[in-house]
């Protein structure tokens, strides 16, 4: 017997309604939306390729039931403002803190969350709250560059704003 339900939750900036089986995954349903950026790696939460973040917090789509999404705001890497590349989104690719990709929507993601919870991380936070997200091409250098580099994009942005 296949148990369903219907869901209504904010994707991206978007309302949504989603029929889901009672088991499925965050992962999952963002896949048949044809949101294919968070990716289910290890099925154990632990590698970071499925980080989405849902009310403004970073969780493994991979362990996370679709069901608890409902009400929730979702945003996944595919989200932008206006179609434009965002502080982090640029300063990843002008670092080329990238290999093959896999890792990088999930540290992406990671590195909007630090900045918006710390501004000005050092380099032992940032490696502290990218932990939990593992490259297999070892860009790591790469990516606290870009995340330094993202960290002042952002200050500028506000120096702007005001």
């Amino acid at each position: 017997m296949n148990i369903t339900r219907t869901i209504n939750f904010t994707l991206n900036g978007e309302p949504v309604t989603a029929q889901i089986a009672t088991h499925q995954n965050l992962v999952e349903v963002l896949h048949e939306r044809g949101l294919t950026g968070a990716r289910e790696s290890c099925a154990q939460g632990l590698c970071g390729c499925c980080t989405v973040l849902v009310n403004g917090a970073a969780v493994s789509g991979c362990l996370y039931l679709a069901a608890f999404a409902d009400g929730a705001e979702v945003r996944t890497i595919e989200h932008s403002e206006n179609g434009e590349l965002d502080a982090v989104q640029a300063a990843f690719i002008e670092t080329g803190a990238f290999q093959c990709g896999y890792c990088t929507p999930g540290m992406v993601l990671m590195t909007r969350q630090l900045l918006d919870a710390h501004a000005e991380p050092s380099e032992d936070e940032i490696k502290h709250y990218l932990s939990g997200n593992l490259c297999r091409c070892a860009a790591y250098p790469e990516i606290i560059k870009a995340v330094k580099l993202a960290a002042a994009k952002r200050k500028i942005e506000r120096k702007g704003a005001k």
